[in-house]
């Protein structure tokens, strides 16, 4: 049973936007109570954290990331979002949501974001 399916993926030019989305089956996760976060995974990368929202709606990033993406949620559709600004190629990776810290049974498949020209 998958508990977080991720979406909005996909090809962008450096300096592109995405808009990737998080839906939590409420059933198991409801994003308001939890901390989330957004993770990625580069070719050949450790997966790593690069934004969390607590439950009371703060967010912090990587230092990576951070004044590009922008994390939030939608309590209503138990949704996560990370907007991406200003993508750069070294963006790329397969990208996922989880609790933070992590729930090892519920890693969705993730999107895949490619940043080239």
């Amino acid at each position: 049973q998958v508990q977080l399916v991720e979406s909005g993926g996909g090809w962008v030019q450096p300096g592109g936007s995405l808009r990737l989305s998080c839906a939590a089956s409420r059933s198991i996760v409801i994003v308001s109570i939890y901390a989330m976060g957004w993770y990625r995974q580069a070719p050949g990368k450790q997966r790593e954290l690069i934004a969390r929202i607590a439950n009371s709606g703060t967010t912090r990033y990587a230092d990576s990331v951070k004044c590009r993406f922008t994390i939030s949620r939608d309590n209503a559709k138990n949704t996560v979002y990370l907007r991406m600004n200003s993508l750069k190629p070294e963006d790329t990776a397969v990208y996922y949501c989880n609790l933070d810290p992590p729930q090892s049974g519920y890693w969705g498949q993730g999107t895949q974001v490619t940043v080239s020209s």
